[in-house]
């Protein structure tokens, strides 16, 4: 497995794992599957997005192909550039329980640490997702809130927890 940081050259491939994660767990997710095709050329914005150099994509490969991604966004205004969020945290279901989460998160939290303005990482799990939140708290993070109906989908409620990593 290799963890890098993704680019415009990765957009098919990284567009091709968001469509699957927006199929596959859109509990888990703020977008839908809907909205992101529904995007004049996906492609070209989904590049054009990954071109955004304040943001850092991830991206794990196994054998070459895309397996596991998540984005690690530092704010930009004065008064918040003490924080960063990861959003978008998804690997493919034949691949977990191998480590392919921890390593993106273990990358984004390394490359928080190397951004001496940073003194926290914030994220959101939806409560239901036991598996994310032990790996969130297996790397130190808190829950520190919770959102009740943060997220509806098809009729039905989903609370988030927020959680925390001092840096």
């Amino acid at each position: 497995m290799e963890v890098i940081r993704l680019d415009r050259s990765h957009a098919e491939d990284y567009l091709h794992l968001r469509l699957e994660a927006l199929q596959t767990n859109p509990e888990a997710f703020g977008a839908s599957y809907e909205e992101t095709i529904s995007r004049k050329n996906p492609v070209e914005h989904t590049a054009a997005r990954l071109d955004q150099r304040e943001n850092y994509t991830y991206g794990a490969f196994v054998e070459d192909k895309l397996a596991g991604m998540l984005i690690l966004v530092p704010e930009t205004a004065e008064k918040m550039k003490h924080k960063a969020s990861i959003f978008g945290m998804y690997v493919t279901p034949d691949l977990r329980g191998k480590g392919i989460a921890r390593s993106l998160m273990e990358k984004s939290i390394l490359q928080a640490r190397e951004n001496k303005e940073l003194e926290q990482i914030n994220l959101t799990v939806v409560t239901s997702n036991d598996s994310a939140k032990k790996l969130y708290t297996s790397l130190g993070f808190t829950s520190y809130g919770l959102e009740k109906r943060a997220l509806k989908y098809k009729g039905e409620y989903l609370d988030e927890e927020y959680m925390v990593l001092f840096l």
